[in-house]
């Protein structure tokens, strides 16, 4: 796998996947950018969820789970030194609505992603406290 991130102006860089895929970086006003996309830092939080949701969602459908929307929100704290401000502690809630959800199978799949399948989670695991949970709820009407 490779990727290439380089330099628009400013602070902000241009990031393309092998993919083909790519997205625009930013740092905040405070440092010369001009808040016109996510922080690297972001990029990796974001990384984590798309990872775990995709596993999840995998693992939900090979049981058979009716699900109707799924969500992950992510919470990170980072260290106070000055550089480098590392994640210390990122918690992810995992939300999944469907009619008639199992939830031991929900917990499974969680359980999965965040203990075996999810390689972000594998890479940070040795270097961040990783915690997570789970809700499940039924479809409004």
């Amino acid at each position: 796998m490779k990727a290439r991130v380089k330099w628009v102006d400013g602070m902000a860089f241009m990031a393309e996947a092998d993919s083909g895929h790519g997205l625009v970086m930013d740092g905040a006003p405070e440092i010369g950018g001009r808040n016109a996309g996510p922080r690297p830092m972001e990029m990796v939080l974001m990384g984590l969820g798309g990872c775990t949701a995709i596993d999840v969602m995998m693992i939900l459908g090979k049981q058979r789970q009716p699900v109707e929307d799924c969500w992950i929100e992510l919470s990170a704290e980072r260290a106070e030194v000055k550089a480098p401000k590392v994640f210390t502690h990122i918690h992810t809630r995992y939300v999944v609505v469907g009619k008639g959800l199992d939830p031991n199978k929900v917990e499974r799949a969680v359980n999965l992603s965040a203990d075996k399948y999810c390689s972000v989670s594998a890479m940070l695991r040795d270097s961040v406290e990783l915690t997570h949970d789970f809700e499940v709820r039924e479809p409004e009407l």
